[in-house]
């Protein structure tokens, strides 16, 4: 898994954290000092927490477990969605599903229609139907494609989910924390990290900041798969070995010598 230095993360304003005024306490451990009153995060551990969570998710991914991201603020939309889907990975950028995590089997049945929708009018069956009823087809079919686009393949709850901001994505959190699924997230000075598993002390604001630390996740989660992938089980590559036959020893027989 590939590294990243302390240059990169303050080049992309990982570091800026929060007016002063705006801080929470939860989050000192994190701050490095206050100048000219905006709390600067400690890129060092910023650096460490990433790291941990890129080990976390590369394992996940090697492992064929599921992480889902989600971003639905305006600074994260397209970053989430075009990081997620390079990595083949399920994301929520439009908005976050009420009962996602809790209520699933209500949640899959809309995802059920969705696919369903799409395999119909690949198939040509909304054909037989007369114009103004494959208009309401057409119409159903682009509400679900908007909520349900990025999780369309998902066949159950995820493992853990990566949050960009845990303070708009409030309710996915308490969702993840009451269903026991691992949280990974960037956590900003003014946020509570003691709900998150894996937390990133970063930028959430800054599309610089949110860009280096989704790609990096999203390299890391790819880089597990491509691992996966590439593993062959040891009984397929295991050449069975024949049992050694020992040779026997052969009898010697002496010659007895004649008397004369």
């Amino acid at each position: 898994m590939k590294d990243i230095s302390l240059k990169e993360l303050l080049e992309a304003g990982c570091h800026f954290g929060h007016r002063v005024d705006r801080w929470h306490p939860k989050a000192a451990r994190f701050i490095y000092q206050a100048r000219d009153k905006v709390h600067i995060i400690d890129l060092a551990k910023t650096r460490d927490f990433l790291l941990k969570a890129a080990e976390t998710i590369n394992t996940y991914a090697k492992e064929g477990k599921t992480i889902l991201f989600i971003g639905t603020k305006r600074q994260a939309k397209g970053v989430v969605r075009e990081a997620a889907k390079r990595a083949g990975i399920p994301f929520m950028t439009n908005r976050w599903i009420g009962g996602f995590m809790t209520n699933w089997p209500e949640v899959k049945k809309n995802i059920d229609k969705l696919n369903n929708a799409r395999k119909a009018k690949e198939k040509g069956d909304w054909k037989q139907f007369p114009k103004h009823e494959i208009v309401k087809l057409e119409k159903a079919l682009r509400q679900w494609e908007l909520v349900y686009e990025g999780v369309a393949d998902l066949k159950a709850v995820p493992d853990a989910v990566y949050i960009i901001d845990i303070r708009k994505e409030d309710n996915c959190l308490r969702e993840a924390v009451k269903s026991g699924i691992k949280v990974i997230a960037i956590v900003d000075t003014n946020t509570d990290p003691d709900d998150i598993d894996y937390p990133i002390p970063a930028n959430d604001d800054a599309v610089g900041s949110i860009q280096l630390v989704t790609d990096f996740l999203a390299d890391a989660y790819l880089e597990g798969v491509n691992l996966r992938h590439k593993e062959v089980k040891p009984e397929e590559t295991e050449v069975k070995k024949t049992p050694e036959v020992k040779a026997k020893p052969k009898k010697v027989h002496q010659v007895k010598k004649s008397s004369t």
